[in-house]
């Protein structure tokens, strides 16, 4: 591995049921002419594994050339699921997250979260709206700390890793967008 390659593992949070855009699988809507799954991909450019975390369209995500990974209940359990079954998957010390229906997130996101980390924690983007925990760099290790707070029967994304060491990485209002219906979408 090249000294400028990062030891991240990049997974795409897409397994959203789409309930407020109408049951539509979000990464195959399209934002300026295109599927948010390839705004999101390029996001990860770069990175030397990639994950897609998704529910359905499993074919199609598979055809865009990167594994393609579930989370045990498939039943749109949330994304804190997704990104459980991602860190069973990560082939390298540290995972970055975004979600698929961000569209508008910095395209040097990698490389500016990697400068932002802390040994043994994780960076976590905020907006002015507040935390955006599904944007976020963090150590593998902190997979055992994820796994016992689902088990305790924890769901909020923004609680998974309290209590760990936590850097911050400013998002404009507009990088931080999501596209959760069709209104949001221009």
């Amino acid at each position: 591995m090249g000294e400028d390659i990062l030891p991240v593992t990049g997974v795409v949070l897409a397994g959203g049921a789409g309930r407020r855009m109408g049951g539509q699988d979000k990464g195959f809507v399209l934002w300026s002419g295109e599927p948010l799954i390839h705004n999101a991909l390029r996001r990860l450019t770069g990175l030397p594994q990639i994950l897609i975390s998704a529910n359905r369209s499993l074919a199609r995500y598979r055809a865009l050339g990167h594994e393609v990974v579930t989370d045990e209940s498939g039943d749109f359990a949330g994304p804190l699921a997704g990104l459980r079954a991602a860190f069973g998957h990560a082939a390298h010390p540290w995972m970055l997250s975004v979600p698929v229906d961000t569209p508008c997130l910095p395209p040097d996101l990698a490389p500016r979260l990697w400068e932002a980390r802390v040994a043994g924690g994780i960076v976590v983007a905020r907006s002015p709206q507040g935390p955006e925990p599904l944007v976020c760099l963090a150590d593998v290790r902190l997979a055992a700390r994820l796994e016992a707070y689902w088990q305790a029967g924890g769901r909020r994304a923004q609680d998974w890793f309290a209590g760990e060491k936590t850097a911050w990485f400013d998002l404009s209002a507009a990088e931080a967008a999501n596209c959760n219906a069709p209104e949001d979408l221009r």
